[in-house]
């Protein structure tokens, strides 16, 4: 009988099961991969997610820093920097790799390359089973991602509207490719498709190229991908691959009676930026301390559900504030991405959202009421501050 067992090992279930760790819990974390392993993202791991950690990442899982931004819409562009970083670059691999084994070093149980195909209660405890045996624990919680179908025991199906779908690939290049075209910032492609946008992250020899958008919206991903390649100037044939972004900053149930749900599982991903690490690290380890909490008092264990209070209190405003600059930016574009990509102080605040110094709610409220200035400014100019595009020589594999 373990006191928590912890359903996957990416960002969530390593934050869950070293606070669990630290908290004497005794834990079992099951992974169905084995580490290190591909997981599809663009690999930008935002300042506040690194500010959520109790260890500084090593050199090793850091491939480039982040200062700022080139921003395309409708053949507008605009390049701004900031001073400060604003995210660091990583692959998901080596990240997700690093992170299990903090929580490992806690001294929790970790088996990897055992799927859980259900859990069920009984008897005053959870049952969890695998393709391999069974557990028995006093909660779980579910850190399995967007894919993962344990959720479904706690809340709805998500409809096509309430999740996007991404689709990315990875193009080798030299460093000095890279530096020549982006260095030390990211490339954001709005237009590109509809409720969402292409993205261009500088890596170590390698760029992460990638596309995202609403579900319900998204007739083809593989094709507007391509084209996006091609557009972009990448030649060669690569391997395409999909992932699920659920839309944080909709209501739905996280926890019942011995299950919480984390991360993507939870639906705690940006609506508009698209940025999941964080809350998911965040999530999973609010939900390791609402366990100890609950176990160590004795407390019923209806109270956790005060774990979905801790959220929403924490980070659930800003995810819904995000959904609402997101519908906004999308269904009047021309407009918006248009000041966007015209206006240097309506994307250096946008700089600050992503880097955690602004938040939507207050990037909103300072947006709107500038718009008819914008809008004046902006009638019958070019950008004034505008930035070259600069397409990198074809790059094969």
């Amino acid at each position: 009988m373990y006191d928590l067992i912890i359903v996957g090992g990416g960002p969530a279930g390593s934050a869950a099961g070293r606070v669990a760790g630290k908290q004497g819990l005794r834990t079992l974390l099951i992974e169905k991969a084995i580490f290190p392993r591909y997981k599809p993202c663009g690999g930008a791991l935002s300042e506040r997610a690194q500010s959520y950690l109790d260890f500084d990442l090593p050199e090793k899982v850091r491939e480039r820093n982040v200062f700022g931004a080139r921003i395309h819409y409708g053949g507008r562009v605009i390049e701004r920097h900031k001073q400060y970083r604003i995210s660091t670059l990583v692959s998901r691999s080596v990240l997700d790799h690093y992170l299990l084994d903090k929580a490992r070093e806690t001294g929790i149980d970790v088996k990897m390359g055992e799927k859980v195909v259900n859990c069920g209660e009984d008897d005053g405890c959870i049952e969890v089973y695998t393709d391999k045996g069974r557990y028995r624990a006093r909660c779980v919680i579910v850190a399995e991602g967007a894919h993962g179908t344990l959720k479904y025991g706690v809340r709805k199906r998500d409809k096509k509207s309430q999740y996007a779908v991404a689709i990315v690939t990875e193009v080798d290049a030299s460093n000095d490719q890279i530096d020549n075209y982006i260095r030390n910032a990211v490339d954001i492609h709005f237009g590109v498709t509809t409720m969402g946008y292409g993205w261009i992250f500088p890596h170590e020899n390698y760029f992460s190229v990638g596309i995202a958008g609403l579900a319900n919206r998204m007739a083809s991903p593989r094709t507007t991908l391509t084209n996006f390649l091609r557009s972009s100037g990448f030649g060669g044939n690569y391997t395409l691959r999909a992932h699920v972004l659920p839309a944080g900053g909709i209501r739905r149930s996280i926890v019942n009676s011995r299950m919480l749900l984390t991360g993507d599982a939870a639906g705690f991903v940006d609506p508009f930026l698209g940025e999941g690490i964080a809350y998911a690290i965040r999530s999973g380890q609010i939900a390791a301390e609402t366990v100890s909490d609950v176990l160590s008092h004795d407390k019923s264990p209806q109270t956790l559900k005060e774990y979905q209070s801790v959220c929403q209190s924490e980070f659930g405003a800003n995810l819904s504030y995000s959904l609402i600059l997101s519908r906004m930016m999308h269904r009047f574009s021309g407009v918006f991405f248009k000041i966007l990509t015209s206006n240097k102080e309506a994307a250096d605040k946008l700089l600050d959202v992503a880097a955690s110094k602004m938040t939507y709610k207050a990037y909103l409220k300072w947006l709107i009421a500038r718009v008819p200035r914008f809008l004046l400014h902006m009638t019958g100019k070019e950008p004034a501050d505008s930035a070259p595009q600069r397409v990198p020589q074809e790059v094969n594999r």
